[in-house]
């Protein structure tokens, strides 16, 4: 192989940096993030050498723009996941972190090859990312509106919590409103008017996930045939992760959902530990699975029982169940890549 090239992709530019076929430094240099600087990238590219193959972290957000540009332009391009960058960093402590030493460690991600991926996902997944992203941007809003009114509402009708927990439900919205009738204070106007804002993105919420369930429909994933996902966590998962041809193993698939253990063993005491690393995304849609299995799938209950029989605590067991889901979901992921493969 010649020429490995790496990018560190922002919202106003880009870091490039361009190793030579034994991984020596040959130029860094930076671009803005707009046309022009695509085409200045382009040149700069192309003048490191004819055989050259490009990493680009973030080609699924900053990076997209350049992304479709050089593949446009018949480059060589690859996705180079973010944990990736980062492990690769982790062998160089002393470099500290900037984005010319980000861009060097993408360009030896992307010397090696592994783990690489094509940035063209298609426009199914793409939908269901900016989707996913906006019904959670509603439901934190929606939630914040739920709090402060749960709080006024304590303030002025104190003890009103033991009969209105929640005011998630139509039911106990107008069971509060009930309580505010004929007070014209201050604080009720801007109760009333929260709950009416809490209805209107209830029903914004509700539009999106119908949307949400169409494109998932679209996408031709077989993932809501699996205990304990439905359309949004279904969604999330293919938002998140694009197109599965990118993920080589289960194993890998394992830390981008982050829920390889990491050992933390010490002397005779032997166990793993929370993995904090990989996509929280991901990662949440495995929690919210597991908590869906847990509550309702009888073999889950089964998993969960032995593991703890086993002297696991409830949070190890926990971990086990989502490193199993994981490999569920990964194969579940393999099979649909192989039936749309059958079908082309």
């Amino acid at each position: 192989m010649g020429v490995a090239i790496g990018i560190d992709s922002h919202k106003s530019s880009l870091a490039a940096a361009a190793l030579d076929e034994l991984g020596r430094m040959v130029d860094v240099k930076e671009f803005r993030n707009d046309a022009r600087g695509h085409d200045d990238l382009l040149r700069w590219s192309r003048a490191q050498g004819g055989d050259r193959v490009i990493g680009i972290e973030g080609a699924g957000s900053y990076g997209a723009g350049v992304a479709r540009h050089l593949i446009d332009a018949n480059e060589n391009a690859h996705e180079v996941p973010a944990f990736l960058t980062h492990r690769e960093r982790k062998r160089n402590p002393s470099k500290g972190k900037s984005d010319p030493s980000d861009a060097v460690a993408i360009a030896r991600v992307a010397a090696r090859g592994e783990g690489l991926c094509s940035p063209r996902r298609t426009d199914v997944f793409v939908d269901l990312k900016l989707l996913s992203d906006h019904r959670d941007q509603l439901v934190r809003a929606r939630t914040q509106l739920i709090n402060r009114t749960h709080t006024d509402l304590v303030i002025s009708h104190p003890g009103y919590e033991k009969r209105i927990p929640k005011l998630n439900s139509k039911k106990s919205q107008a069971a509060a409103l009930t309580l505010l009738r004929g007070d014209r204070s201050v604080r009720a106007r801007l109760i009333r008017e929260r709950i009416g804002e809490i209805r209107r993105l209830t029903k914004k919420i509700a539009d999106v996930e119908r949307q949400i369930a169409g494109k998932v429909n679209e996408s031709g994933t077989t993932l809501t045939s699996l205990h304990g996902i439905g359309f949004v966590i279904a969604a999330k998962i293919l938002g998140e992760v694009g197109d599965p041809a990118r993920i080589r193993s289960k194993g890998a698939f394992a830390m981008l959902t982050g829920t390889a253990p990491i050992e933390a063993s010490s002397g005779a005491t032997k166990r793993h530990r929370l993995n904090r690393g990989g996509n929280r995304q991901l990662n949440y849609a495995l929690h919210m699975m597991a908590r869906a299995r847990l509550r309702h799938h009888a073999d889950t209950k089964a998993y969960v029982a032995r593991r703890q029989m086993e002297g696991k605590s409830d949070k190890e067991a926990m971990r086990c169940l989502k490193r199993h889901l994981s490999n569920v979901v990964f194969r579940q992921l393999m099979a649909d890549l192989k039936g749309l493969s059958k079908a082309a």
